[in-house]
């Protein structure tokens, strides 16, 4: 068992909401009664232990208790009950950029939030550049931080943060700010920390990023804790709760939707056209959706989401990419997605069909994982990795 470097036990948090309340001194003797509230409990008897090491998300819907929690954490809330103990040096990403004074110099807020973070000013000397450098504010650093786009501001915010050199990085959804690049960035930097051994709590909305980053995961719901446990389960049982008209196809897989047309279930196919369990890595192959329409469905779009039994996305192929939508489908069907030559490498892989109209954002049906398959070996030898590049080497001595 590895040491705990987070431990919570049976904490509670909890806030009083006023209905009505005196705002004066003769508001209070006007009324000649005392201010109306009510207690919310915001976190009622949460536990869990984050081993030293370990990347722990936090996931749930807008108040379940997830940003309260992890304010808990870092001391700017103190729970009405229970336990919290943190062993080692922590820093938080709650809010990027809160401590900058806007008056002052990207330059001069650099040395002033990372004091305020523990730096000593020749520690701050010492990565001044690497801090500008991975903000990528350049030239800019001299000019006041009221003058920086939202963008900037965040970015030097981040950079100042994560150069702590933190033991327990309590993070709040940061990585949903900033352009595409700059969360790559972060991304990298997140993997990094966690490679030298960093413990990560992280509260997100963004399921790839808590899939890609975390261990485990905790699933709050009204302030409690539903369930803790591995990442890609945990968020399964989480999305397809949240989800319209949710049910099951009857061996626990989560299915929603409006339901005007349904996928009916969804087949493999060799080469020859036979019903097959498992593909070959290099052979052709066909995957095979069948469809039901309950009533006459206009520009229906139909794709595969494909993912590593752990989660990690794989392809997510669709026919309005490939120019292959019909005006409207009615009653029963199917739909084929040809594959020339598999290019999975093997290992197991699950498969969610999802069936929705043309802008893809009403589905109409989806079934999460509802078939897992096997690629075997065949032609391609590559050993690494979940797919290949079809690569054709050349050497070429030049003496």
């Amino acid at each position: 068992m590895r040491e705990a470097a987070v431990e919570v036990e049976h904490v509670s948090k909890k806030f009083r909401l006023f209905k009505e309340k005196n705002n004066s001194l003769k508001a209070t003797i006007m009324r000649g009664r005392r201010v109306v509230a009510e207690d919310f409990w915001a976190v009622r008897d949460v536990s869990f232990e984050v081993a030293r090491g370990e990347a722990f998300g936090l996931i749930g819907e807008n108040g379940s208790g997830k940003s309260t929690m992890l304010k808990c954490l870092t001391r700017i809330y103190r729970p009405e009950s229970g336990r919290i103990a943190i062993n080692g040096k922590v820093s938080a990403l709650l809010e990027l950029g809160a401590g900058f004074h806007p008056e002052l110099t990207g330059r001069e807020n650099v040395f002033l939030n990372g004091a305020i973070l523990g730096l000593t000013q020749k520690e701050l000397r010492r990565r001044f550049d690497g801090i500008v450098e991975f903000a990528g504010i350049g030239k800019f650093i001299d000019e006041p931080v009221k003058n920086y786009s939202s963008g900037m501001y965040v970015r030097l915010g981040f950079s100042v943060a994560i150069n702590v050199d933190p033991e327990v990085l309590l993070v709040d959804e940061v990585l949903a700010v900033g352009d595409e690049n700059f969360q790559r960035r972060c991304n990298e930097q997140f993997a990094d920390l966690k490679a030298q051994g960093c413990t990560i709590v992280l509260v997100s909305h963004a399921m790839t990023s808590v899939q890609n980053m975390c261990d485990r995961v905790a699933w709050m719901e009204h302030g409690r804790v539903r369930e803790i446990g591995d990442t890609r389960d945990v968020i399964e049982h989480y999305t397809g709760s949240v989800q319209v008209g949710r049910e099951t196809d009857g061996s626990g897989h989560p299915r929603w939707g409006s339901g005007e047309g349904q996928v009916s279930r969804v087949e493999l196919l060799d080469e020859a056209g036979r019903r097959v369990d498992r593909l070959v890595s290099g052979a052709p192959a066909t995957i095979r959706i069948h469809y039901e329409m309950h009533e006459p469905v206009a520009q229906p779009v139909f794709a595969c989401y494909l993912a590593t039994i752990t989660g990690q996305p794989v392809s997510a192929p669709n026919t309005r990419a490939e120019g292959c939508v019909p005006d409207k489908l009615d009653g029963l069907g199917h739909v084929d997605l040809r594959l020339d030559e598999v290019r999975l490498l093997p290992g197991t892989y699950d498969l969610t069909p999802v069936l929705s109209d043309l802008t893809m954002m009403k589905v109409f049906d989806q079934r999460q994982n509802l078939l897992r398959f096997d690629v075997e070996r065949g032609s391609i030898h590559e050993e690494w990795g979940v797919t290949t590049l079809s690569p054709r080497w050349e050497i070429a001595p030049e003496g």
